[in-house]
């Protein structure tokens, strides 16, 4: 019996070394950000003015400036960011795998996300828009009835669509560059999404316009993986953004790339 005892508090002494062993290396995001001294962010490079690249194919935009104020905040120092290009496809791919730390790729949030994902607070809302040929005919959401409409793969408006317009044709693309030019290329009646991707497409091209009206709320956050790795970096970056609000930094950044 003594030696059965013996054996078990062997074996529960070793568990526990081992568990604390585990505890011991276990790094929160935050943390690891800090110890390699760099920020990895996945960000747009085809969604003007949010994310993309300009001549010198250096990323710019909305998000880009913000995810460096994110970037000086953590480690005092804007440049200490690298940016990983991401799609509306496969960002939460690559979040997920590790690929980035987080994701600040105008991404809204929405009930289903939050089931597998953590959001910073917003810190832009958009709204869902049509994008049409300039000599098109179509002047509501109703008007899409049994016409071609384009859409970007992993976006929110997929099932809105199908459920609100009866016989609706959605045609997909990974990449909103490959699905404008679809568009341009009468491919189909007209392109749906939030309206501050479409306005950077009317922006530089006038055979096209944006319908008036908005047909949702999209509220944009910065994306974390979910879970307790995560509850450091998405409270600090919280802190800053709230900061960013109060002080008018946010507005002066959306004056800048010219966002209502």
């Amino acid at each position: 019996m003594i030696k059965k005892l013996s054996c078990i508090l062997l074996f529960l002494t070793i568990l526990l070394c081992g568990c604390e062993k585990k505890q011991e290396v276990f790094n929160d995001t935050l943390t690891s950000v800090r110890q390699k001294d760099l920020l990895t962010v996945g960000v747009k490079v085809d969604t003007p003015p949010f994310g993309f690249l300009d001549k010198k194919g250096n990323n710019v935009g909305f998000d880009i400036d913000l995810a460096k104020l994110i970037a000086q905040k953590i480690l005092g120092d804007e440049n200490k960011i690298v940016f990983v290009p991401v799609n509306t496809t496969n960002r939460i791919m690559k979040l997920s795998s590790g690929e980035v730390d987080l994701v600040v790729a105008t991404m809204s949030i929405t009930p289903q996300r939050k089931m597998i994902l953590d959001f910073s607070i917003p810190y832009h809302t958009a709204g869902q828009a049509i994008l049409v040929r300039k000599d098109s005919k179509i002047t509501t959401l109703s008007d899409l009835r049994d016409k071609k409409v384009i859409i970007v793969y992993g976006s929110t408006v997929e099932k809105s669509l199908s459920s609100s317009v009866p016989n609706i044709q959605i045609i997909g693309y990974k990449t909103y560059p490959e699905a404008f030019a679809a568009l341009k290329a009468g491919k189909a009646d007209a392109m749906i999404s939030d309206d501050t991707i479409l306005m950077g497409f009317a922006y530089n091209d006038s055979s096209v316009k944006i319908l008036p009206k908005r047909y949702s709320k999209e509220p944009y956050a910065v994306v974390f993986r979910k879970g307790e790795e995560s509850e450091k970096l998405l409270e600090t970056v919280n802190i800053e953004l709230k900061e960013a609000l109060n002080k008018g930094v946010i507005r002066q950044l959306k004056e800048k790339w010219k966002i209502n």
